[in-house]
């Protein structure tokens, strides 16, 4: 293996998909042998913050935690990906009803469309 840890990128949201996609990516990056990168959402305080980021630290893994920079978080998680070389973007999909599973969100199809890595959606 390169010198370089493979860098899983994840975006994080305390709702069930926000936490099937951090779970998914912990197992990602355990199996890659590499490091986390978690972008989380605005939503979060800094209590929150800090549960997560103890959370992070409990799994042993190397790991970044970054906020969000204000831009969609589709580009967020996009840049994010390409500046750190991904191995891998995972993020939580919402279920839809069937009309809504239809027309994909916006964000969802721009980094299943966009990502220069390999992406992993998961479901709560």
């Amino acid at each position: 293996m390169d010198d370089v840890l493979a860098t899983v990128v994840v975006g994080y949201l305390a709702k069930p998909e926000g936490e099937a996609a951090l779970e998914a990516a912990i197992e990602e990056t355990r199996r890659r042998g590499g490091r986390l990168l978690v972008l989380w959402a605005t939503r979060e305080t800094d209590g929150d913050v800090e549960a997560l980021r103890a959370r992070l630290a409990a799994t042993g893994l190397p790991f970044d935690l970054h906020p969000p920079t204000g831009a969609e978080p589709a580009d967020d998680l996009l840049a994010a990906a390409e500046a750190n070389a991904a191995s891998l973007l995972v993020f939580g999909l919402r279920r839809r009803s069937p009309v809504g599973k239809l027309i994909l969100g916006s964000n969802a199809q721009r980094l299943l469309l966009d990502a220069t890595c390999p992406v992993l959606t998961v479901t709560a």
